[in-house]
């Protein structure tokens, strides 16, 4: 049972106790002397609250787990962090690090406050000022906190949340395997150095009869450095790396694999592919960045899943495996192939479509080459892509075209309402 200090805690005054805390930490006071000592200058609530933590503690509870037990101080952030900190010795620092990111949110709720309680006058200019915000610049913060934020706290609470589960167990770490599924784009980016495409050094039952070509000498391997270009690129770099420090710093077992670009069934149509099958489907513009000379490595999803089920049952612990379709591709090509394919399927002639490729502004920081060598893959475990290019577009145009239905609510907005619809009457 959570227990909430009567009146409630201020987000103000968390952030003062996190700041104080990690002062007298950095003091070397222990931790128990620390909590004694705020209990004995702080306000009511914080003299509370620390007689309380002390109990726990003296209990035998870790500072994570005293907090958990708070209403107002148990979030998930503030208890995975606490957690990392006790086990690393670096509660201090995480500590302030915590009151920083309280911080910056208890500025952007101040800040919001007074652009809602704005003088009457100036009621209108401050709407126009927030609709701006909220249309324009609140979704590129949001984005850039989810790629550079999220995604690296996400995958820590996994860890921390695996690593104390499992050691509490009997068997440890025995039969267990922590498998980190990442990009790659963590590798950055290969440059094109023949734009007109040679014969590849590699191919398998996956290369194409009529197109099997690589724009470069250079592949990402197991090894290549890691040079992220993108604020989601660098998240997943961040991501990886606390994979493999929890496998060097506490002996978890852990796997990361870094894939190409996937397609097939089921994905919604931001994504290239299943977006000009739609657009194609409904005779709309066929956006291409730039020229279309950007090159991508395409691995079929399904293929994907197999090199999941084989790396997971019979991959090494703690080593990388690259996963790649050995199929790299010019997005232009591939629309002209997608193209082709729905025309046919939809009983238009050839070429019926093209008329609506339209070129748009390259978008910032669009690496423009990747491929993927996954020969240790194939040489250690003995996985290969199935499909060629070809036939993997064709299972997918058929798959889009044959469910339709799933598509127009997708593309509607109408899944967004499902909790709308399930709760509004409870």
């Amino acid at each position: 049972m959570k227990i909430k200090l009567r009146g409630g805690v201020s987000l103000a005054e968390q952030i003062s106790f996190y700041r104080q805390l990690a002062v007298i930490l950095r003091s070397g006071l222990p931790l128990l002397n620390a909590l004694q000592l705020l209990q004995k200058h702080g306000n009511a609530k914080q003299m509370l609250l620390c007689y309380r933590l002390q109990q726990r503690l003296r209990r035998g509870s870790s500072l994570a787990q005293a907090l958990a037990a708070e209403a107002d101080y148990g979030k998930q952030l503030t208890v995975t962090l606490v957690a990392v900190g006790e086990e690393s010795g670096e509660l201090a620092m995480l500590l302030e690090q915590l009151a920083d990111y309280y911080s910056r949110q208890l500025k952007l709720q101040r800040f919001v406050q007074r652009a809602v309680t704005y003088p009457a006058f100036l009621l209108l200019a401050s709407f126009c000022v927030l609709l701006l915000f909220l249309l324009y610049i609140l979704p590129v913060l949001a984005d850039t906190y989810s790629a550079m934020g999220v995604l690296p706290m996400g995958t820590l609470a996994l860890l921390q949340a695996a690593k104390l589960y499992w050691e509490s167990l009997p068997e440890g770490y025995e039969g267990k395997r922590f498998y980190h599924i990442s990009t790659d784009e963590v590798y950055g980016a290969l440059e094109l150095t023949h734009p007109e495409g040679i014969e590849p050094p590699f191919t398998t039952t996956a290369s194409s009869s009529e197109h099997h070509l690589a724009y470069g000498e250079a592949f990402f391997l197991e090894t290549t450095k890691y040079n992220p270009h993108s604020p989601y690129s660098a998240s997943k770099a961040s991501s990886d790396h606390f994979v493999r420090a929890f496998h060097d710093t506490y002996g978890m077992p852990t796997i990361v694999t870094n894939c190409s670009n996937n397609y097939g069934p089921y994905q919604f149509p931001e994504k290239l592919i299943p977006l000009f099958i739609n657009n194609i489907r409904h005779r709309k513009p066929l956006p291409v960045y730039g020229k279309g000379e950007n090159v991508r490595d395409w691995l079929y999803v399904i293929d994907h899943a197999r090199a999941i089920d084989v790396i997971f049952h019979k991959g090494k612990v703690a080593e990388t495996y690259n996963i790649g379709g050995f199929n790299e591709w010019k997005n232009i090509d591939i629309i002209k192939v997608v193209i082709r394919t729905v025309d046919r399927l939809l009983g238009h002639p050839e070429g019926y479509s093209l008329d609506l490729i339209t070129y748009v502004t390259d978008r910032k920081g669009h690496d423009l080459r990747y491929a993927i060598d996954s020969t240790k893959l194939k040489d250690e475990l003995g996985w290969e892509p199935s499909l060629q290019f070809e036939e993997g577009i064709e299972k997918t145009v058929r798959w889009y075209l044959d469910n339709q239905e799933w598509m127009d609510n997708v593309t509607s907005g109408d899944y967004q309402k499902y909790y709308e619809n399930m709760y509004r009457d409870r």
